[in-house]
C-alpha cells in the first residue's frame, strides 16, 4: 500500500495558493468574463517573456554550429534559467486583476435594424 508522503511547507510550490472564487467574480460580476479576461491578460505577459527571451538570446547566436560553442555558452543558459524562475503569466494576471491593474470593458451588442 501506498502512503502520501508529507510535504514541508519548503517543499511546496509558491504558486499553488487558494484563491476566493467570489473575489475573482467580483470586479466583473461574472466568473465567466473575469477568468477571460484574465486569460487575454496572459497571453500578453507571455508574449512579451517571448518576445524579450528571443531578442536576449538572439544577441547571443552564432553563425557557426559548433558543440563546443553550444555546451558553453552560459549567458544562454543563464537567460534561460532566470525567465524559468518568473512566476507563471496567469499568476502575473490573476495578480494584476485582483489590484484593479486591468482596464476592461464590455462591447454593447450591435443593435440590428430591420
Amino acid at each position: 500500500m501506498l502512503r502520501p508522503q508529507r510535504m514541508s511547507k519548503k517543499q511546496t510550490r509558491a504558486s499553488l495558493i487558494t484563491r476566493d472564487v467570489d473575489k475573482i467574480a467580483e470586479p466583473a460580476a461574472n466568473i465567466y468574463e473575469s477568468i477571460s479576461i484574465i486569460s487575454m491578460r496572459a497571453r500578453q505577459v507571455s508574449n512579451q517573456f517571448k518576445e524579450e527571451l528571443s531578442q536576449k538570446i538572439q544577441e547571443f547566436g552564432s553563425t557557426v554550429d559548433n558543440l563546443e560553442e553550444v555546451f558553453e555558452n552560459k549567458e544562454q543558459i543563464e537567460i534561460s534559467r532566470h525567465y524559468e524562475r518568473l512566476p507563471k503569466p496567469s499568476s502575473i494576471a490573476l495578480d494584476e486583476f485582483l489590484a484593479g491593474k486591468i482596464k476592461f470593458e464590455r462591447l454593447k451588442p450591435a443593435v440590428e435594424e430591420d
